[in-house]
C-alpha cells in the first residue's frame, strides 16, 4: 500500500487518536497497524464492526489476512449467528490455519455445530493441516451432536498429526467419549495422560457423574485433591451432582465451605448446583435461602429451586413458584415444564395439568419428547387414560421412553391387554425395549392376571435382549404367579433368583399368601421380612390380617402391640382433590368439616 493510501486510511480512523503525517511511510505503517488493532479491539457492537469493515473495504485494506481474521473473530463474538462471520470468511482472498480455527471455534460456540465438523473436513480437503487449537473445537462440536463416529475419526487424525499427548486435546477427547456414554474410552484417554490439568480432572469427574457413576466421580475428585491440583468453580459444579445422587450431605457441605474459601460462592452455576444439591438432600430451606440471596435469577436457577420443592413432595409450593416465575417474565424451558407437570401428577391436579399443557402448546413445545412423556404420565396418574393416549397418538416420533410411558399408563389403569398390544407395536416399529419397559409390561401382566404373557416377556428379557432381570422384575413375577394361585412356583422362583430377594419380593409373596389363605407359607415369609426390615408397618398389618382371617387372635393381639411400638414410623395416607384449579389435601384422620 502506498504512503498516500496509508494516510487516507489513517484519516478515516483518525478519531481514535492523532497521527503525525510527516512521518516516513514505514513509521506511518507501524502506527497504522497499532491504530487498526486499537480500533478493532474497541469495537463493542455488530453495527460498529460493520462500519469499520466498510472503512477497510474503501481503503483496500480488507484483503490483509490478520485484519480479516480479527474481523471474523469479532463477528463471532458480537453476533448471535454465524452468518456475517461466514460471509467475511468466504470473501477472504487467502486463508491460514488460524483463520480456519477462528471460524470453526465460532460454530462450535454459537452453532450449528454440524458446520464446525463440515469446515474441519473442508479444511483437510483444501490442504490445511489442523493444529492443537483446531481439534478441541471440533471435538466439542462432536460432543454436542453426540457424533461419536466423527469423533473417533478426529481422534485418529489427532494421533496422525502427533497431538495425542496435548493436554487440552486429551481433555476434549475425555468429554467427547463421556458425553457419548463411552466411559471406558474416557478412562483409557485419562489413564494415558502424562500431564493432567484442572480441565482434564474436571472432564473425567463430569463424565462419571453424567453417566450415572457418581461414586467414581467422587473417587477422581479425591485423587485430584491428593495430587495437589486445586479445584475451581467448574470442578465443584461437576462434583456436587455426585454428592446429591449419593446424598453425601457432609461432603457437599464441605464443598460449599470450600467454595467460600476460594471466593467463588457467588458463581451463578455453582449456586444453581448447590440449590439442586440441598434440594436433593431434603434441605429445602437452605436451597430456598441460596436462591433468595441471588441478585439475578436465570431460568436455570428457577429450574433448580422448582425441582427442589417438587422432589420433596411440596407440590403446592412448586406450582406457586412456577406462577411467580411467570409473573416475573422469566421464559420457561422444557425442564421447567417437565418438573411442573410431575408436580401436577403427584397432586392429581388434572385441571392445572391441562393449563400447563396449553402453555406448552402456546410455546410450540408440544412435540418435545420429555414434555410429552411427562404429559402421558401425568394424565394417567390423574385418571385420564384417554388424554394420555391422545398425547401419545399425536407424537410425530416416539422414543423408548414414550412407549414405556404409555405402557405404564395402561398398566396403572388395569388395561393389561392394551399394554401388551402397545409393547408388540413398539417392537414392530424397531424400538428396542429397556429394563424400565419390561418393568411396566410385567406390571401390566400382574395387574391383569396375564400369567403366560408375563412368563414369555420375562424370558425374552434374557433370550432376546440380553437384559439381566433386576429385583423389580422378579418382584413383578412373584406377584403375578402369587395372584394366580401359583404359590409353590412363586416360592421356587424366589429360591432360584440370581440376586438376593429384598423386602419387596417377599412382600409380594406374603400378599399372595393372604389372598389364597396359606398361613404356613405366610409365617415362613414373615420371619424373613422381619429380619430384612423389622420396622416396616405394612408387613405387620398384612400379617395381622392373615392371623385374623385364620382366627389366631393371640397372634393378632401380639402384632397389635408390635404395631403400637413402631406406629410412630408410619406415614399417614393422604389424598388430593382439585376444585376450580385449587387443590385440597386430606390426611388420614382429618375431618371433612375442615374442608
Amino acid at each position: 500500500m502506498s504512503a498516500n493510501s496509508l494516510r487516507t486510511l489513517l484519516r478515516k480512523l483518525e478519531p481514535v487518536f492523532t497521527v503525525q503525517f510527516h512521518l516516513p511511510t514505514c513509521a506511518i505503517a507501524n502506527q497504522l497497524f497499532l491504530h487498526i488493532d486499537y480500533s478493532l479491539s474497541s469495537c463493542r457492537s455488530l453495527a460498529a464492526l460493520k462500519r469499520l469493515h466498510a472503512v477497510f473495504l474503501t481503503s483496500g485494506y480488507h484483503a490483509d489476512l490478520p485484519v480479516c481474521t480479527k474481523l471474523i473473530s469479532l463477528a463471532c463474538s458480537l453476533s448471535s449467528t454465524m452468518d456475517y462471520a461466514q460471509k467475511l470468511f468466504d470473501q477472504m482472498p487467502q486463508r491460514d490455519v488460524f483463520a480456519w480455527n477462528t471460524l470453526i471455534r465460532g460454530y462450535s460456540n454459537l452453532g450449528p455445530c454440524r458446520e464446525a465438523i463440515i469446515l474441519y473436513k473442508d479444511m483437510h480437503f483444501r490442504g490445511f493441516s489442523p493444529d492443537n487449537f483446531t481439534f478441541p473445537f471440533v471435538l466439542r462440536s462432536c460432543s454436542v451432536l453426540s457424533a461419536l463416529r466423527e469423533g473417533r475419526e478426529v481422534h485418529c487424525n489427532i494421533i496422525k498429526h502427533g497431538f495425542e499427548n496435548d493436554v487440552f486435546v486429551q481433555s476434549s477427547l475425555i468429554t467427547l467419549y463421556a458425553q457419548s456414554g463411552e466411559t471406558l474410552d474416557s478412562e483409557l484417554v485419562f489413564g494415558q495422560m502424562r500431564v493432567r490439568n484442572i480441565v482434564s480432572w474436571t472432564a473425567m469427574i463430569a463424565g462419571y457423574v453424567q453417566n450415572g457413576i457418581p461414586e467414581n466421580g467422587l473417587g477422581i475428585f479425591a485423587k485430584m485433591v491428593n495430587s495437589g491440583t486445586l479445584p475451581n468453580a467448574i470442578t465443584l459444579v461437576s462434583v456436587l451432582p455426585a454428592c446429591a445422587r449419593l446424598e453425601c450431605l457432609d461432603l457437599g457441605m464441605l464443598i460449599h465451605g470450600y467454595s467460600i474459601k476460594l471466593g467463588v460462592e457467588t458463581d451463578v452455576s455453582l449456586v444453581n448446583a448447590l440449590i439442586a444439591f440441598y434440594g436433593k438432600c431434603g434441605l429445602i430451606d437452605v436451597a430456598w435461602s441460596l436462591f433468595d440471596q441471588m441478585k439475578e435469577h436465570s431460568v436455570v436457577s428457577w429450574n433448580a429451586v422448582i425441582a427442589a420443592y417438587e422432589q420433596n413432595d411440596a407440590g403446592f409450593a412448586t406450582l406457586k413458584l412456577f406462577h411467580r416465575m411467570l409473573d416475573q417474565g422469566v421464559e420457561f424451558d422444557y425442564i421447567t415444564v417437565v418438573t411442573v407437570i410431575s408436580a401436577c401428577a403427584r397432586l392429581g391436579a388434572l385441571g392445572t395439568g391441562k393449563w400447563v399443557h396449553e402453555l406448552v402448546k402456546s410455546k410450540g413445545l408440544e412435540c418435545n419428547i420429555p414434555i410429552t412423556n411427562a404429559l402421558i404420565d401425568m394424565y394417567a396418574k390423574c385418571g385420564s387414560i384417554e388424554l394420555a393416549r391422545e398425547v401419545f397418538d399425536r407424537l410425530p416420533s416416539r422414543s423408548v421412553v414414550s412407549w414405556t410411558s404409555i405402557i405404564g399408563a395402561c398398566a396403572s389403569h388395569g388395561h393389561g391387554r392394551d399394554a401388551v398390544e402397545f409393547f408388540s407395536r413398539m417392537k414392530e416399529e424397531g424400538i428396542r425395549p429397556n429394563s424400565f419397559t419390561f418393568t411396566t409390561v410385567l406390571t401390566a401382566c400382574r395387574h391383569s392376571g396375564l400369567v403366560e404373557e408375563g412368563r414369555k416377556h420375562f424370558q425374552s428379557m434374557k433370550t432376546e435382549y440380553s437384559i439381566v432381570p433386576e429385583v423389580e422384575h422378579c418382584a413383578c413375577m412373584v406377584d403375578l404367579l402369587g395372584r394366580a394361585g401359583q404359590l409353590l412356583e412363586a416360592y421356587e422362583f424366589i429360591k432360584n433368583m440370581p440376586i438376593e430377594p429384598d423386602a419387596n419380593v417377599w412382600g409380594a409373596f406374603l400378599g399372595a399368601c393372604r389372598i389364597h389363605g396359606n398361613l404356613e407359607l405366610a409365617e415362613s415369609v414373615a420371619d424373613r421380612l422381619y429380619d430384612l426390615n423389622p420396622e416396616t408397618v405394612p408387613f405387620y398389618i398384612l400379617m395381622k390380617n392373615i392371623y385374623a382371617e385364620a382366627g389366631r387372635w393371640e397372634d393378632v393381639a401380639r402384632l397389635k402391640l408390635l404395631l403400637e411400638e413402631v406406629e410412630a414410623e408410619k406415614v399417614p395416607g393422604k389424598s388430593s382433590v382439585e376444585i376450580n384449579r385449587r387443590i385440597h389435601t386430606f390426611w388420614c384422620g382429618s375431618r371433612i368439616s375442615n374442608f
